[in-house]
């Protein structure tokens, strides 16, 4: 059994609240419960943090031992060197995933630190989107 987690970063625990038009109306607690129940081939887990430094210790606890990553690392996709160093420096391979099209929105998030040491990248399909980082590492 394949063994997954899915990390999101900050403001991602306000899913179904904030910004519906763009992320949707449901909570991210849940339609992981939908994906655990459609995906039970997989063991999958789910972590969210609004800190940084967090996401790059879940990353380093994670990153030698589990078979892929999913991480919607948010904002910080677009400012930290850091998580970009965490996901180069460990093993497991990262599917960067984004519930908007980034590259419909502003400039800045049109630059992703992630995506060069990420397997993949998806972005635009809303909540679809773990969805299809799940299938690619079936």
């Amino acid at each position: 059994m394949k063994k997954l987690i899915i990390i999101n970063g900050p403001n991602l625990n306000l899913l179904g609240k904030r910004e519906p038009e763009i992320y949707g109306a449901n909570s991210f607690e849940d339609f992981f419960k939908t994906l655990k129940k459609e995906y039970k081939v997989v063991a999958l887990s789910y972590y969210q943090s609004n800190i940084e430094g967090e996401i790059i210790d879940k990353l380093h606890e994670v990153g030698f031992e589990y078979d892929g990553v999913i991480l919607n690392a948010a904002a910080y996709t677009h400012t930290s060197i850091g998580i970009a160093d965490a996901v180069k420096g460990i093993e497991t391979p990262v599917v960067e995933v984004h519930i908007s099209n980034v590259h419909s929105r502003e400039n800045f998030r049109h630059v992703s630190y992630i995506a060069p040491n990420a397997k993949g990248v998806i972005t635009g399909f809303g909540l679809q989107s773990y969805k299809l980082a799940i299938q690619s590492f079936l």
